[in-house]
Order: structure tokens, then C-alpha cells, then sequence
């Protein structure tokens, strides 16, 4: 009986999601909403935003109480990466690489996970 939720395309590196998800996984819900409220890193409102997604599946889905609710799984996988110019000296030029990130989180009630 879980429920998962995946934010898509996010613009943070998957190395700087990883840091906030790997705060969060295996917690109580409520223990992980309150470690991302008060956490100073951008990318965890789009994580918790995602979270809230996943409980609302799991309450709406399977008719399941968000205070049971365990953070199962989290991670972070690599999205398309945009590729920009940046000028450089002597007429030359680099590649800037805006990485994008695919955040899943899937929660399931605290005995079966």
C-alpha cells in the first residue's frame, strides 16, 4: 500500500537534491516535514511539496492516515542537463550545464516499511 509522488525536470543539480533527500529518508512524515521546514536549502520546498503530493495520494488512494506514514524511499535521479555558452577570453567559449533533477518519494504506512 504505497504512494508515490515524483516532481519532474526540477532545476537543482541531482547532487544538491540528494543532500535534502537523504535528510528525510526513512522518517515519519511529520518528522520529515519538519526537518524540511526549517531546512535553508532551495530544493527542499520542491521536496516537500513532493511529499505532500505522496501523502495526499496515499490518503485519497488507499483511505490511510498521514501520521502512520513512513518515508520509504527518496531519491534524486538525473533529468535532461541544458546546455548554455558562457564567453570566455580571446573570442572563445565554454559550455555552462543546467542540470536537472527527478525527485520521487514514496511513502507507505510505518509497519510495512
Amino acid at each position: 500500500m504505497e504512494a508515490k509522488a515524483i516532481a519532474r525536470y526540477v532545476r537543482v543539480s541531482p547532487r544538491k537534491a540528494r543532500i535534502v533527500i537523504d535528510l528525510i529518508r526513512g522518517k515519519s512524515v511529520p518528522a520529515a516535514r519538519e526537518i524540511l521546514q526549517f531546512s535553508d536549502r532551495a530544493i527542499a520546498e520542491v521536496v516537500a511539496k513532493t511529499l505532500n503530493s505522496a501523502v495526499a495520494n496515499a490518503e485519497n488512494l488507499h483511505h490511510v492516515r498521514p501520521e502512520t506514514l513512513v518515508v520509504k524511499t527518496a531519491f534524486a535521479d538525473e533529468g535532461p542537463t541544458l546546455k548554455r555558452i558562457r564567453p570566455r577570453a580571446k573570442g572563445s567559449a565554454s559550455r555552462i550545464r543546467k542540470r536537472t533533477s527527478h525527485i520521487t518519494i514514496i511513502v507507505a504506512p510505518r509497519e510495512e516499511a
